[in-house]
Formats: C-alpha cells, sequence, structure tokens
C-alpha cells in the first residue's frame, strides 16, 4: 500500500480517539509516530512489500507503554494479514484504561458476563477434590 495511504489512513483513526498523529516518515522505516495526553506514545512500522517486509510493527520508546501494546503485538504475529486500522484498533483497547476510558470486552465476553450475573450463587460451593467435613 502506499504510504500516503497508510498516512490518511492514521489521520482519520486519530479523529475518533485521543490520539494525534505527530509524524509520519516514509524515508527510513515507514513510520507512523503517535501521542496522547497522559504522555501515551508509540509507532507503528509499516510494512514495504518492495523491500521483503510483509507484517507491521508496534513499539513504544516508552517503557510505561510497552506491556500495553502486547495485545496489539500478538495479535500482528497471529496468522493472516493485518490492516492498519485493525492494528490502531488493537493499540486503542490496550491504551484505554490509561486513557482514562472504561475497558471495551469482546461483545461475546460481554453477553457472557451478563449470563453469569443472572445466574442465582449456588449455596454450597465445595472446591474440587477438597471435603468440607
Amino acid at each position: 500500500m502506499d504510504f500516503k495511504q497508510l498516512v490518511d489512513i492514521g489521520e482519520k483513526w486519530c479523529s475518533g480517539t485521543p490520539f494525534d498523529l505527530i509524524a509520519a516518515e516514509e524515508s527510513d522505516e515507514r513510520r507512523l509516530d503517535f501521542y496522547a495526553e497522559p504522555g501515551l506514545s508509540f509507532y507503528v512500522l509499516c510494512p514495504d512489500l518492495n523491500n521483503g517486509a510483509d507484517n507491521f510493527h508496534v513499539w513504544s520508546e516508552s517503557e510505561d507503554c510497552l506491556p500495553f501494546l502486547q495485545l496489539a503485538q500478538d495479535y500482528i504475529s497471529s496468522c493472516g494479514k493485518k490492516t492498519l486500522l485493525e492494528i490502531l484498533d488493537k493499540v486503542f483497547k490496550s491504551f484505554r484504561p490509561l486513557l482514562g476510558l472504561p475497558d471495551v470486552d469482546d461483545d461475546a465476553f460481554e453477553d457472557y458476563q451478563a449470563d453469569m450475573e443472572e445466574e442465582e450463587p449456588e449455596a454450597d460451593h465445595q472446591q474440587m477434590g477438597v471435603s468440607q467435613q
């Protein structure tokens, strides 16, 4: 994909999040840098099919941000090609707690949680393999 198109996707994604695209460098790494208050920053290295790179890479130079990028990094390394928009959405989901936003779970998990809350608690909870005598 043309780098200009990737920049456009990044800018459009920023319009719906607290992040800003603060730099876009095509010359060396095809790198997009993003920043949001309170000091959250990360960058995405975009693949260049002409040079044999076929996967995105997400990283941060901030030690505080790195653990939160694990979800996006795992997603990138899983099977199948990923789009920039899909990756940015995973990063945003990962950073929601740091941004002071409620954590958003998958719909299936929310449905599961709702089902679990509706069930009556059992009076006798017995641990497996341990008798209560």
